[in-house]
């Protein structure tokens, strides 16, 4: 992947270094998170959900003065993210211009941070891989997860990594879209089944959108070299739910998928890479659940 050298987004902020606040900042972060879950959970009206969201992101960035700062890894896996966040930025404010009506694209701010860190979503660790909190709108990412998904599970490349923060990013998008309405209405139903299975829809979704930004970033900036395209298929295919869970249990629990399994995530991101459209991400929402 062409990525050495290139602009470099301004939203990433390095909390390597940094020692988490007690909880989550205090009991005014902790009543803004519930709050914000709270309104999350009752579908509440989107305003009120942003106001809430910018309350928690307020409470979560707050930090002591004499609290170090992650400034001193000026690294590859800095730089790397900063350019691929970057792309994200271009892409996705070029695709909301051509295809949201009226849309104008709000770009998240990326963390990088070593173990925990505090989040607009509670405490979040390095152990639950890159995610997206839609509370403070921001991407946590512990660049360990890199090297443990080239080892571990044994996709690695530059491109491998560019597909999860795209799907990360993708799922910032759902957001600002609504997309993540449905899977947040099964969510407060207490029906577990329907929710893993509008989870499901979710993620694929997220891995179609990263497909998406694959093709445009290539066709706009030409960053993918010979076998670029096969890591971040590699990828998808290693880290499906039947696959994971195969390797942790050594047999499948399909009721319980989250994220789709392998060959869901390598035929939904390889559609989107094929499309290149924004608007063909619903046909998650219309075909059957066993259709996916």
């Amino acid at each position: 992947m062409r990525w050495k050298g290139r602009e470099r987004s301004e939203n990433v902020e390095d909390r390597r270094g940094m020692s988490p606040r007690m909880a989550i900042g205090g009991g005014g972060s902790i009543l803004a998170v519930l709050f914000v879950l709270v309104l999350k959970l009752m579908d509440a009206p989107a305003p009120l959900q942003q106001m809430a969201g910018q309350l928690a992101q307020r409470q979560a960035q707050q930090q002591p003065a004499d609290q170090p700062t992650g400034e001193g890894f000026d690294d590859d896996y800095r730089e790397f993210i900063s350019v691929v966040l970057r792309d994200t930025e271009n892409v996705w404010t070029q695709l909301f211009e051509a295809e949201v009506q009226g849309g104008s694209y709000r770009p998240p701010k990326l963390v990088i941070f070593s173990d925990r860190t505090n989040t607009g979503c509670g405490m979040g660790q390095a152990a639950m891989g890159p995610f997206y909190c839609p509370a403070d709108q921001m991407i946590y990412i512990d660049p360990t997860f890199f090297e443990d998904l080239a080892r571990r599970h044994k996709a690695p490349g530059d491109f491998a990594q560019a597909y999860v923060i795209a799907h990360e990013v993708a799922h910032h998008v759902q957001n600002l879209l609504g997309l993540n309405n449905r899977a947040n209405q099964a969510r407060a139903s207490g029906d577990e089944q329907m929710a893993n299975q509008e989870s499901v829809r979710l993620e694929l979704q997220a891995d179609f959108l990263a497909g998406v930004w694959g093709r445009h970033a290539h066709e706009e900036y030409g960053i993918l070299e010979d076998g670029d395209l096969e890591e971040a298929i590699t990828a998808a295919n290693r880290i499906g739910d039947d696959t994971l869970q195969l390797e942790a249990m050594g047999y499948k629990v399909p009721e319980r998928y989250k994220h789709g399994t392998s060959a869901q995530r390598v035929r939904w991101f390889k559609r989107g890479f094929n499309s290149g459209k924004v608007e063909d991400c619903q046909q998650l929402m219309t075909v059957g659940y066993d259709q996916l």
